[in-house]
Formats: C-alpha cells, structure tokens, sequence
C-alpha cells in the first residue's frame, strides 16, 4: 500500500493550495446566501467567528500532523486516540461521509451557477443532471493519477483566489463601499447558527491533514499550510461577503441564496460581471471537487487498510484506491440527485462537528501529554464546536426538522454498521501496531 503515496510529492505552496482550494470550492459560492439567512445583515461577521472557531479546532490537527504526519490523517489521529474501536471507526467515516457531503455541495452548486449563465431557472432538474456530470468528470481526473491533481490544484487554487478577491474589490469599488444589506434581524441564536455553515466554509483545511505523509517536511509544514490557508480563506470570504452586502439588499440576498455571488455581480458590474462570476464559480467548483474526491477515496482507502471498515470490490479490477473512488462518486452523485443545497449544507455540518468534537475529546483524554498540546486550547475547541452544533439544530428543529431527523439516524446508522463489523472482524494487535508506529 505504501507505494500508493510518493513521500515528498507535494510543497509547502502545494499544500496551501490543496487547503484554499477545497475551501474556496462551494464554501463562498454556496453557503454565502445561507449564511445570510440565518445571520442577518451580521452575516459578513459570521466568516470571522467562523474562522476563530475553526483555528481552535485546527490546533488539535496540527499538533498530531506535526508529531505523526501521516495520509490517513484523521483516521489515524481517531485510531491513535481511541485505538481500533468503533469510536474512532464511525467517527471516521463520518469525516469521509462529511467530505462526500460536500462534494454534492459543490457539484449542485455548480449545476445552479451554470444554469443562471443561460438565464434558467435554478430549481430545474438539470441541476443534478450537471452536478452528476461533474462528479463523473472529478472521477476521471483522479483515475488518471496523482501528478494532475497537484499540479492543476496549483493553478486552479491561484485562478480562484485572485479571481475571487477581484471580484470582491470590483464590487465594492463599484457600489461606492456602502453595506446595503441591513434591515432583519436574525437574532443571536441564528447569529450562531449561521457559524455551522462557516466553518463548513473552512473544513477544507483537513484536507491537508490527510496528506500529511505526501507533504515536504511534514512536521514543520502541514500545521504551516494549515494556518496559511484558514488566513486566506477569511480575507477573501470577507471581501466577498462585504461586496455581496454591498451591491443586493438582504432579501436579495436570500432570494437568491444558492447563487448570491452571480446575483450581486449584476448590479455591481454589469452583464460582463455576471458571466465573469459564474465562469469563477464553474472553474472553482469544478478544481474543489477534483481535490476532495481524491482525498476522500485516499482517506477511506487509509481505512480499509487499517481493516476498520469492510471492503467489498464488486468484482472492479485495480486496488482498494481505486475502489474507495469509486464509492466516494457514487455516494455524492446519489446525495447531489436527491437533496437540495440547504439540506446538504445542514447534514455537512452536523457531521463535520460531531466528528470534531470526537476528535478533540480523544485527543484530549488520551494524547495531551504525548505531543505537548494545551488542555485548555483543546477544551475550549470542544466548547466552541458544542454551542454552535446546539444552535444550528435548534434552528434546523424549527425550520426543517426532517433534516436534524436524517442527521441523526444517519450517524447512528454510521456508529451501528461499524460497530457490527468490528464485532465480526476485529481487529488483531499486530495490524494495530503497525499502524501506531
């Protein structure tokens, strides 16, 4: 399995990179009109709050990336913290199943961006039709080996942060820098609600953390990329959020929500503006997707070996890689026909928290003093994570109880058939050290 990964294969640059470009995917594009339903004209606040929270989680990550760089990353923080347990299994999936989540994110926001530049309508069953098509694309990209992802992730991430920032500053040029997205008031509940989605808007640092092993000086450099790419991501999601406050009313915003960004390019720089903006959100998208599939069928691949979940080929030639990839596609392109924007936004995000406050405890409780992190760091990511997630149920409770339902049968599916299989099939100490060492 070891020669799947080419140590050294990816720079400090790269690394970054990878992070902003799966952050900088469906994160802005996406989520910016959500976040400014729950959080009211505050909304361009909630990026900030976002990003603070998501630093006191990101400590827990890059202390064990730096002690134990590794390309199962989360998988193997779980299994240092809990050993091969059904814990660290489920919550590991639920990493994966965030990640899945998120790539329909991005693919059905693509497919409404694409369908706004021809001027229909957003709720059209192409929707998925395109998001499908762009999974199956994503799918091609990483079959045809790992060079291409890095070195289109490069340009990729380059392209959509210096479009995104210009479209940030243009906007805001053209409107004369005044907010006009006041009026409502969404309450602090909602306030705090609204920062389950940004920090969905940032989760993509963890995918630097599952490539820790390919990374050039691991234990200096991913907790560097790590940092550097959560920087990143705020300037240009404020620059964003200021300059879609600026140019459309708040109303307009969420009447629009699922493609803000194209809808305030309008009135702020006219027809050419608009195309530009959806063109941005078709090559962002589009690169997002390329990253996180690979690092999901990369994670899960890391899962199968460590034997916490089952493996079944289905009679498909190639490695288990190969297979992961495979199911990761099929499972987003089911979640991208079946569940609108909203609804994928609020289950990523149910998942991601419930697994990083897993993360942390286990750290915390097991693995402190073994790679020197601050206790009170630690405790306070897991607060943060706890009164967020109650906020973002508690709205979810009112407005779309079926979601916070399926959220949790969910996960408890998740912990069930992971806890059966390792029932079935435990796993032997010796498997177990090899993978500690």
């Amino acid at each position: 399995m070891a020669d799947a990964y080419k140590k050294d294969s990816i720079t400090l640059p790269g690394a970054v990179a990878m992070g902003t470009g799966v952050m900088i995917g469906a994160g802005i594009f996406a989520l910016t009109g959500q976040i400014a339903e729950l959080a009211g004209p505050l909304f361009p606040l909630s990026f900030v709050v976002g990003a603070m929270v998501t630093a006191f989680s990101a400590y827990s990550y890059i202390k064990m990336s730096n002690a134990y760089p590794s390309a199962g990353g989360i998988a193997m923080i779980l299994e240092k913290a809990y050993g091969p347990t059904t814990v660290a299994a489920g919550a590991s999936l639920l990493m994966a199943l965030s990640m899945v989540i998120n790539e329909s994110l991005v693919a059905r926001t693509f497919g409404t961006y694409t369908l706004r530049a021809f001027g229909c309508d957003a709720d059209s069953i192409l929707v998925p039709v395109l998001g499908v098509g762009l999974i199956v694309f994503a799918y091609l990209v990483n079959a045809s080996g790992t060079r291409s992802v890095g070195l289109v992730s490069i340009v990729m991430a380059l392209l959509k942060v210096g479009g995104i920032a210009l479209f940030g500053i243009s906007a805001l040029w053209a409107s004369g820098i005044s907010f006009e997205a006041t009026g409502g008031d969404a309450g602090a509940t909602g306030f705090v609600a609204s920062v389950a989605l940004s920090i969905l808007a940032f989760k993509g640092f963890t995918t630097i953390t599952n490539s820790g092993a390919e990374i050039t000086k691991p234990h200096q450099n991913v907790g560097r990329a790590i940092v550097l790419s959560i920087a990143i991501c705020m300037v240009v999601y404020l620059l964003v959020a200021f300059a879609v406050g600026s140019s459309l009313p708040l109303d307009r915003i969420v009447a629009a929500k699922d493609y803000a960004l194209a809808e305030a390019a309008q009135p702020a720089l006219g027809q050419t503006g608009f195309y530009l903006t959806v063109a941005l959100a078709l090559v962002a998208t589009a690169s997002g997707l390329i990253a996180s599939v690979f690092a999901v069928s990369r994670m899960l691949a890391m899962l199968t070996d460590m034997k916490m979940i089952p493996h079944s080929h289905f009679g498909m030639p190639g490695t288990i890689k190969d297979h992961t990839l495979v199911y990761t596609v099929v499972i987003a392109g089911f979640l991208t026909v079946f569940f609108d924007l909203s609804r994928i936004a609020s289950l990523g995000a149910f998942f991601y928290l419930v697994m990083d406050i897993i993360i942390h405890l286990g750290v915390f409780r097991h693995l402190r003093e073994e790679i020197g992190a601050r206790g009170w760091v630690l405790l306070t990511a897991i607060a943060l994570d706890t009164v967020v997630l109650a906020a973002f149920a508690a709205m979810k409770w009112q407005s779309d109880p079926l979601i916070v339902v399926i959220g949790l049968v969910g996960m408890a599916l998740v912990f069930l058939f992971v806890r059966v299989f390792l029932a079935r099939h435990p796993v032997r100490e010796g498997d177990h050290d090899h993978h500690r060492k």
